[in-house]
């Protein structure tokens, strides 16, 4: 399970990896409770990110998102359960 993974703690990866031009991160944990995943807390396992960059300039779709899951790698072996990425 995700331990104290945080939106803040993704928004400083994001930009400090992808120097986004826009970029908001949300915890959307408490609205999966008991689903798989879910570990009871109500934070920390389900994020939504809405990012641009200009990393992402010429890339296709799948190019954009495994750079963000890349960035945010470390989270997910923390054990961040799911991740929607939205490319703005």
């Amino acid at each position: 399970m995700a331990t104290g993974v945080t939106a803040d703690q993704m928004v400083r990866q994001l930009t400090e990896l992808l120097a986004p031009s826009q970029l908001e991160v949300l915890d959307e944990s408490a609205a999966h409770a008991g689903h798989v995943g879910a570990d009871g807390t109500g934070s920390g396992t389900h994020f939504r990110v809405r990012i641009a960059s200009p990393l992402f300039t010429g890339k296709a779709r799948l190019a954009r998102h495994r750079l963000v899951y890349d960035a945010l790698q470390v989270f997910i072996d923390r054990g961040v359960h799911a991740l929607a990425i939205e490319i703005l």
